[in-house]
């Protein structure tokens, strides 16, 4: 996967500037405070998250219980995929676990450009691949990893992150109980 994020930064830095303009110019800066919401769960995905800073969580509610399904960190994409790609309302929420900095671009604005900016075509087919990608190893890890194995992958990958992130979440995400992550970090 890193050599995908290597293509995808070399085709950034080669923009020519009439499409690096136009990027930047759709491009907004925004700041939420930890516990804020980037989404809400019913609405429409209009636009797309780029995490400069911070940390971020996407959810769903399952029975009166939060379920955690990403944990997204800086230079990570925070979109609720189906309801940016179909126009219907998220079956997520995405949320700030941490203050976060984000790079954020509407999904019209984005859909317009690419009609005179060709490299955008490709930066978006890059940008999907890159996140099915992701998603083929999540839904692997997730199925043939223990929760120590998971948990240890987690703690390698994002070794400065993970004090930030309440434990319940963390166990959502690995799929495990509050009560296993707790044996799993006491023999670690």
């Amino acid at each position: 996967m890193n050599e995908h994020l290597k293509k995808i930064n070399a085709l950034i830095d080669g923009f020519d500037a009439e499409t690096d303009s136009a990027l930047q110019a759709i491009s907004k800066t925004k700041k939420y405070k930890k516990g804020e919401f980037l989404l809400y769960q019913g609405e429409v995905c209009k636009s797309s998250f780029w995490i400069e800073e911070g940390i971020t969580r996407k959810y769903y509610m399952n029975e009166k219980k939060e379920v955690t399904t990403e944990l997204l960190f800086k230079h990570d994409l925070a979109v609720a995929f189906s309801s940016y790609v179909s126009n219907q309302p998220s079956r997520e929420f995405i949320q700030a676990i941490t203050d976060v900095t984000v790079s954020c671009m509407d999904k019209n604005a984005f859909q317009y450009l690419k009609i005179n900016h060709p490299q955008l075509i490709q930066l978006d087919l890059l940008m999907t691949e890159y996140y099915t990608m992701w998603l083929e190893k999540r839904l692997f890890e997730f199925h043939t990893l223990s929760a120590m194995e998971k948990y240890k992958l987690l703690l390698k990958e994002q070794p400065d992150f993970i004090r930030h992130i309440p434990l319940t979440y963390i166990a959502s995400y690995l799929g495990i109980s509050l009560e296993t992550l707790s044996r799993v970090r006491t023999k670690i």
